[in-house]
């Protein structure tokens, strides 16, 4: 199990780096977009959206590595008054109960990108994108999401039963 979370916690890293790209890659197209309309008197065509998709899929791939650097908003009065076993338990059933959220979340997601998918769907926009492009980084983010709430599981309750009563 220790390597799955080791593997699992890489897999958060690269979803950071990632969502880090993406959003260098709308930066310089929102850059690109400047100069083309208001220096060139060029129209944009595939810009805005490419931008607000970019911005959502960074949002999405990088919740797995908020998530392993503790970066997630969390109320913490009670876990702190409570501290050592407690707090770990606590941690535990939020986490769970988290996971059962994002377990939902990742399988609506998923089958609404198979449905854009096999159905050839596209953005209602001049571009026309293959809707299934902007729908992916939901079941992908949210499912290594669920991995790395499993991971944060097991470490917090082997460090429950590893504490001494």
């Amino acid at each position: 199990m220790k390597r799955f979370v080791s593997i699992v916690e890489a897999l958060s890293r690269l979803c950071g780096l990632m969502s880090m790209l993406l959003i260098a890659a709308s930066t310089l197209v929102v850059s690109q977009m400047v100069f083309m309309r208001y220096f060139l008197g060029a129209s944009t065509v595939w810009q805005t959206e490419f931008v607000v998709y970019a911005m959502i899929a960074s949002t999405f791939i990088g919740a797995p590595y908020v998530l392993l650097l503790k970066g997630h908003v969390s109320v913490d009065l009670l876990p702190t008054l409570l501290g050592g076993t407690g707090k770990r338990l606590l941690d535990v059933l939020a986490a769970s109960l988290s996971l059962a959220f994002c377990a939902l979340l990742g399988w609506s997601g998923w089958h609404f990108f198979y449905e854009a998918m096999s159905k050839g769907w596209t953005t209602d926009t001049v571009w026309a994108l293959p809707l299934w492009i902007p729908l992916l980084p939901l079941p992908l983010g949210v499912g290594i999401l669920c991995l790395q709430y499993i991971a944060e599981i097991y470490k917090n309750w082997t460090a429950a039963e590893e504490s001494p009563a």
